[in-house]
């Protein structure tokens, strides 16, 4: 296990690594000797400046360990990259999927980070001849590239955004194929899904993915949970979280601590059910 300096007001993930991984995931780590649920997600599904996140909330509730493997601005680039992720949580007995947004997969247009699929590492000769007059040299960030391409022309971005969607549905149908038979996918949000996503949200949910591609994943998943925030939730804002002063900003685009425990609230019935226990469960 490893250990990081988490700064003055910041929370200690206690960063740990499960069997032939590289990717650092929130610990401590479980024992995964017996059954266990596995978490799959970013940012919102680690639990960024959260004590306690929907995944410890939901070990607590089903009383099995629950290996969150989720990672900070992580996508399913990270997972389908990482064959030593992917088997601990293809041995789980059921996987919770959260719904990340489409900036984060590598496609045609540009690559991403391995790891922080948060990071543009390049654009690809087909960005450039879209975006002739786009300088990249200055972007290091998907969501500040797709803000940039938006406002620089966007019926060149339509033309893109096409792109980007057909692969992230291609991505997450590469993902749910290797994971357990068993397994729940979460849109963790504060809105529910549109019915198409053509502008990136304001928001904490996925950034540009709508019901028609959650549809193209049908048969993909045992259960699709919808944890949209209720306005009380959204109204503790950043109460019950953990952050230096510098990163507040940060803090409030994340769901905080009452959205969490409105997520494990959802969760933990259907999660549950997939792993044989009293369908009525509830929190201890």
């Amino acid at each position: 296990m490893m250990h990081l300096d988490a700064g003055a007001g910041a929370l200690d993930y206690f960063p740990c690594r499960y069997g032939a991984s590289k990717a650092l995931f929130r610990g401590p780590a479980r024992d995964l000797s017996r059954a266990y649920v596995a978490v799959l997600g970013g940012s919102a599904s680690f639990g960024k400046y959260v004590a306690r996140p929907y995944p410890a909330l939901l070990e607590q509730a089903l009383g099995l360990p629950v290996a969150n493997l989720a990672a900070q601005n992580a996508g399913p680039d990270l997972y389908l990259s990482d064959p030593g992720a992917l088997k601990i949580a293809a041995g789980a007995a059921v996987a919770v999927v959260q719904v990340t947004g489409v900036e984060g997969v590598s496609n045609p247009f540009y690559t991403v980070h391995a790891r922080r699929n948060d990071r543009f590492l390049a654009a690809t000769p087909d960005l450039r001849a879209l975006y002739p007059q786009v300088d990249f040299t200055e972007i290091h960030f998907t969501r500040h590239l797709l803000t940039v391409l938006r406002r620089t022309d966007p019926q060149r971005f339509a033309k893109l955004l096409t792109v980007l969607q057909q692969t992230w549905v291609a991505r997450m149908q590469a993902l749910l194929a290797r994971l357990p038979g068993r397994c729940v996918l979460v849109w963790l949000s504060d809105a529910p899904p549109p019915t198409r996503a053509d502008e990136p949200g304001e928001g904490f949910g996925p950034w540009l993915v709508d019901s028609r591609m959650l549809a193209a994943l049908q048969g993909r998943f045992t259960r699709l949970v919808e944890v949209v925030a209720s306005p009380a939730a959204l109204a503790e804002g950043a109460t019950g979280m953990h952050f230096p002063e510098t990163e507040m900003q940060q803090a409030r685009a994340l769901p905080g601590a009452a959205v969490h425990a409105e997520a494990a609230d959802r969760l933990v019935p259907e999660v549950a059910l997939l792993v044989g226990m009293e369908k009525g469960a509830t929190l201890r």
